[in-house]
């Protein structure tokens, strides 16, 4: 617990970075970071992981607040989706199968 990543990714032409803490750990079941420093007012991600028969079930939550009020509200809803799309290809590890 306490651990920092950061990670850089490319979003409509604008590069990025965002640096995670880790806050929580409950091996082997979840793990909680939030964004120490990156474009979000406030960012938490939830990573859960749940046993099955063939595997792990990986399910994901993210908490987020946009910057810019107002504006930051219609980014949300303009371009979020996609961006959270990027997101999910890359923490899952299924960029060949599904993205």
């Amino acid at each position: 617990m306490g651990d920092t990543v950061t990670f850089e990714a490319t979003h409509f032409g604008v590069k990025q970075k965002l640096t995670a803490k880790v806050i929580k750990m409950d091996k082997p079941h979840e793990f909680i970071d939030i964004m120490v420093k990156g474009a979000f007012h406030s960012f938490m991600h939830t990573h859960r992981f749940i046993e099955e028969l063939d595997g792990t079930l990986m399910i994901d939550y993210f908490q987020y607040k946009s910057p810019f009020g107002v504006i930051g509200k219609i980014a949300d809803r303009l371009f979020f989706g996609k961006i959270h799309e990027n997101i999910y290809c890359f923490s899952s590890g299924r960029i060949e199968e599904d993205c």
